[in-house]
C-alpha cells in the first residue's frame, strides 16, 4: 500500500474566507495540519486536525516530521502558491511530486503585479527569504523594474541601503504589505530618502532600477571592467575573459569547475550569464579565496562555492561539472588528468596559459583529444612620449575541447545535478 498523499495548501493573508472551497475542505478533513505560526493562526476553529508548527530550521526537519505522522492525512500550509520559491519544492523533493496534492492560491508577485499594473510576464522577481541581500546586485539594471520577495519588516530599509551603496541610490521604491488582506498598506519613496519605519514583516518590495551618473554599468555579457574586481594581478583580462566565456558556452542550470580561482572572474561571471547556472571555484591561496568570496559578495553571486586548497586534492567528492576552466596549476601533477575523467562525455573542458611549459602540456592534449588551440593576443594602445602606440600584453595560449562519447542526461540526475550541495566553503 502506497504512503498517503500530502495536501498542501497556499493560503494568503486574506486567510480562512479568501480560499477556494476545495482548500476549505481538505483542511477540515486534515488529521494533521503542519505550518508556520503565523498561518496556523490564520486557521478558525472548525479545523480540527493536530497543529503542527515548522521548527527551524525548515529544511532539514521535513523528512523527520513528514515521517511522525505517517499514515494520517496531513496539510501543509504554504503562503500564496507553493511552488512559488515556497515549501512545496522542498516537499517534492522530499516525498515525490506523485505523492503531493497541491492546491494554490495567488502568490504576492501576482498581486503585486496586479496592484502595480505590471504584466506578470515582465515580473522579474528576486527572492531574499533565506537568501543573502547580496543576490540583489546582479539584477541591478537602469530602468529595469523588480518584484523582491522580502523577508521581514527591516528588509525595505535594507534593500534601500543596498541600492544606495551600489549607484542605484535614486530608485523608485513600492513596498506593498498584507497583500489581499483588508490591513493591506502601500507605501511609496526613492530608496536615496527612505526613511520609513519597519512596518509589517509580511511585504513585497516593487523596485523601478534608477542608476546614478558615473555610477558602474554592470552587463550580463562576459567581459566585465577589470576594475570591477578587487584582485592581486591574478586575473584573467578582460578581453581574453570574454573569450574564455564563450568557449565555456554556459548554459541555465549547468555547473563549472574553476580551478585557480584567482579573483574568481570566471566563475562569477559564469553565473551572471543565468540566475540557475551554478559554479565552484578552486583556489589554494586563503587570501585569494577570500577575495573571490568578496568578489561574489559585490557582483550579485553569493552563491559561489569558494574551495581553499589545491587540484587535484581539492577536487575530491565535488559534483559532476559541465564545464571545466583550468586557469592556474596546470603543471600540477594528475590536475589535468583529474579534470577530464570528472568531465562526462559532451562535457567542456577550457584551459589558458602565458607559459612554455604548460603549452607544450596543452599541445600533447590537444594532440590527442583534437578540440581547438588557439592564441590570444590583445594590445591597448599607450602614450609613448608625445605619440601614441600599441604595447602588447603577454599573449595567452588557450586549448577548449568538447569531450567526446555516449552523451546520456537524464533531467534529475545530470551533470551538476546528481548530488546536490550546500554552502560555499570546503
Amino acid at each position: 500500500m502506497s504512503p498517503a498523499p500530502v495536501t498542501v495548501v497556499g493560503i494568503g493573508a486574506d486567510g480562512w474566507p479568501g480560499l477556494a472551497p476545495a482548500s476549505q475542505e481538505a483542511l477540515r478533513a486534515a488529521e494533521v495540519i503542519i505550518g508556520g505560526p503565523r498561518q496556523l493562526d490564520l486557521l478558525p476553529a472548525g479545523c480540527p486536525a493536530e497543529r503542527v508548527p515548522w521548527p527551524s530550521p525548515l529544511r532539514p526537519a521535513v523528512p523527520g516530521l513528514l515521517a511522525a505522522h505517517a499514515g494520517r492525512r496531513v496539510c501543509v500550509l504554504a503562503s500564496g502558491d507553493p511552488m512559488f520559491f515556497g515549501i512545496g519544492r522542498t516537499l517534492a523533493e522530499t516525498v515525490g511530486a506523485d505523492r503531493l496534492h497541491v492546491l494554490p492560491h495567488p502568490s504576492s508577485v501576482s498581486y503585486a503585479c496586479a496592484r502595480l499594473g505590471i504584466p506578470l510576464e515582465q515580473a522579474e522577481v528576486v527572492s531574499l527569504v533565506g537568501r543573502p541581500l547580496a543576490t540583489l546586485t546582479a539584477a541591478l539594471h537602469h530602468n529595469r523594474r523588480l518584484l523582491v520577495l522580502s523577508p521581514g519588516a527591516e528588509t525595505p530599509a535594507e534593500v534601500a541601503a543596498h541600492l544606495r551603496a551600489h549607484g542605484y541610490g535614486r530608485s523608485l521604491m513600492t513596498v506593498l504589505e498584507q497583500l489581499g488582506a483588508p490591513a493591506e498598506r502601500r507605501i511609496e519613496g526613492v530608496a536615496d530618502a527612505w526613511h520609513h519605519a519597519p512596518g509589517d514583516a509580511l511585504n513585497v518590495i516593487a523596485v523601478t532600477c534608477r542608476r546614478a551618473p558615473g555610477a558602474p554599468r554592470l552587463p550580463l555579457t562576459p567581459g566585465l571592467p577589470d576594475d570591477a574586481y578587487e584582485h592581486d594581478g591574478q586575473l584573467t583580462k578582460r578581453h581574453v575573459r570574454a573569450v574564455t566565456l564563450a568557449a565555456l558556452a554556459p548554459a541555465p542550470g549547468e555547473l563549472l569547475w574553476d580551478v585557480g580561482g584567482g579573483s574568481g572572474s570566471i566563475a562569477i561571471e559564469w553565473m551572471r550569464t543565468h540566475r540557475t547556472c551554478k559554479a565552484v571555484t578552486i583556489e589554494r591561496d586563503p587570501a585569494r579565496a577570500a577575495r573571490i568570496t568578496r568578489n561574489a559578495e559585490n557582483l550579485g553571486v553569493p552563491a559561489l562555492r569558494v574551495v581553499t586548497g589545491a587540484a587535484p586534492a581539492a577536487l575530491a567528492e565535488l559534483p559532476t561539472p559541465d564545464a571545466v576552466f583550468i586557469g592556474g596549476g596546470l603543471t600540477a601533477p594528475g590536475a589535468l588528468e583529474t579534470c577530464w575523467e570528472a568531465l562526462p562525455p559532451g562535457g567542456r573542458l577550457v584551459a589558458n596559459t602565458v607559459t612554455l611549459e604548460s603549452e607544450a602540456l596543452l599541445t600533447d592534449w590537444y594532440k590527442r583529444h583534437g578540440g581547438e588551440l588557439t592564441r590570444l593576443a590583445v594590445s591597448h594602445a599607450t602614450p609613448v612620449g608625445g605619440f601614441t602606440g600599441w604595447r602588447q600584453a603577454m599573449p595567452v595560449t588557450q586549448w577548449s575541447v568538447v569531450k567526446t562519447g555516449p552523451q546520456v542526461r537524464d533531467e534529475e540526475e545530470g551533470p551538476g545535478r546528481g548530488r546536490p550541495w550546500e554552502g560555499r566553503k570546503a
